[in-house]
C-alpha cells in the first residue's frame, strides 16, 4: 500500500501572549514572554505564584484581539456547556479552519474530514468549582452540565457537531504529550487512507488552584521566580528550579496533499514522519537514559526515512527540571551524536 502525503493547510492557537495568532507569533519574534503572577484564583499559599495565563476581554477592553472574548466564537448560552479548555479550542480551531479555506461541502467531504483534540486533565476548574458547590450546598447544586462541560472528547465534539464534520472523532488524553500525538495520529489516519483532512490540536486550562497545587506537590512547578515572572521558565538552564503552568490552545488542519493542491490551498509543510513511545519505567520521572524519548526520535525518523543529519530544530519536552533536562539532552545526544552541536532546540 502507498502511503499518502499530509501537509498542514491550516493553522490557529490561542495563547498567553495573544488570543490571535499573528500577534502570538510577532511576540514570540521578538522575544515577549506571556508569564504573569496568577489572577484566576488567590494564589497567596500557593508556592509557584507564576502561570501562562490568557487575559479575557472585558466590555471596556473589547476589540483587543489580544484577549480572549469567547463571544466570538461561541453563543453565550453555549459557553455554559464547556469548561475552558473547549472554549479556547474551539477559538484556535475555528482559526485554523478558516486559515485552511477548506469548507466540507459534501455529504462525501464531511463522513472524511475528522477532528482529534488533546487535553492532559480537561474541565479540571469546572470539577474543582463543582466539588466545592456540592459539599457547601448539596448534590443538587450540581449542574447538569457539568459533565460534558469536563469531558476532554466533548472539544472534538463540539468542533465537528459545528462544522458537520463526521469522520474520526477522537481525543488523546497522554498529558503533555497529548496536543503533539493528536497531531501524530492524525497524520497516521490520513497516511494510511481513512479520512483527507484532519482538524487537530491540544488544549488545556488547568490554572486552578488543584491544578497549581497539585503540580506543585509534586514538586515539579518554578517557586524562585515569584517576584520576577518573565524569568520563571528557563528549560536547560543553571538556574533552573521547574516549569510553569500555562493555558491556550493550539490547532492544525492536516490534508491530505493532493487533496490539499487540488483546491489550491496554501501549504505551510508537510509532515514527514512519526514516532511514539513508552519508557516503561516510571509514572512521573523519565528513564535515566532517556531511552523512552530516543525510541520516539527513532520511529519518527525511521518512519520519515530521513537521516539524523536532515534535521535542524528539535521542539523539546524541556520541563526546566534539573533531572528532566538533563535526560532529554542526553537522549538527543544519543541520536544525533555530533551532529547534536549543530541543532536548534527549545
Amino acid at each position: 500500500m502507498t502511503k499518502r502525503r499530509v501537509v498542514v493547510t491550516g493553522i490557529g492557537a490561542v495563547t498567553p501572549l495573544s488570543a490571535n495568532i499573528e500577534s502570538s507569533w510577532t511576540k514570540i519574534l521578538n522575544s515577549q514572554s506571556g508569564l504573569k503572577p496568577i489572577t484566576q484564583f488567590d494564589a497567596t499559599h500557593c508556592p509557584a505564584k507564576v502561570a501562562g495565563e490568557l487575559l479575557n476581554a472585558t466590555e471596556e477592553t473589547k476589540g483587543n484581539t489580544d484577549l480572549f472574548d469567547a463571544n466570538q466564537y461561541i453563543d453565550p448560552k453555549e459557553q455554559r456547556k464547556m469548561d475552558r479548555f473547549i472554549q479556547l479550542s474551539i477559538a484556535s480551531s475555528e482559526q485554523a479552519i478558516a486559515d485552511s479555506g477548506f469548507v466540507a461541502e459534501t455529504q462525501e467531504q464531511k463522513n472524511r474530514t475528522g477532528v482529534m483534540i488533546g487535553s492532559g486533565i480537561g474541565g479540571l476548574p469546572m470539577i474543582e468549582k463543582t466539588v466545592v458547590a456540592m459539599k457547601e450546598k448539596g448534590v443538587k447544586r450540581i449542574s447538569p452540565f457539568f459533565i460534558p462541560a469536563s469531558l476532554i472528547n466533548l472539544t472534538s465534539g463540539h468542533i465537528s457537531i459545528k462544522h458537520g464534520f463526521m469522520g474520526p472523532n477522537h481525543a488523546c488524553v497522554t498529558a503533555c504529550a497529548s496536543g503533539s500525538h493528536a497531531i501524530g495520529d492524525s497524520f497516521r489516519m490520513i497516511e494510511y487512507g481513512d479520512v483527507d483532512v484532519m482538524v487537530c490540536g491540544g488544549a488545556e486550562s488547568t490554572i486552578c488552584e488543584v491544578g497549581v497545587g497539585g503540580f506543585a506537590a509534586l514538586r515539579a512547578l518554578s517557586t524562585n521566580f515569584n517576584d520576577d515572572p518573565t524569568r520563571a521558565s528557563r528549560p536547560w538552564d543553571k538556574d533552573r528550579d521547574g516549569f510553569v503552568m500555562g493555558e491556550g490552545a493550539g490547532t492544525l488542519v492536516l490534508e491530505e496533499y493532493e487533496h490539499a493542491k487540488r483546491r489550491g490551498a496554501k501549504i505551510y509543510a508537510e509532515v514527514a514522519g512519526y514516532g511514539i513511545s513508552g519508557d516503561a519505567y516510571h509514572i512521573t520521572a523519565p528513564e535515566s537514559t532517556g531511552r523512552g524519548a530516543r525510541l520516539a526520535m527513532e520511529n519518527a525518523l525511521n518512519n520519515a526515512q530521513v537521516n539524523p543529519e536532515s534535521i535542524d530544530y528539535i521542539n523539546a519536552h524541556g520541563t526546566s527540571t534539573p533531572m528532566g533536562d538533563a535526560i532529554e539532552v542526553q537522549a538527543v545526544k544519543s541520536i544525533f551524536k555530533d551532529h547534536a552541536y549543530n541543532l536548534s532546540m527549545s
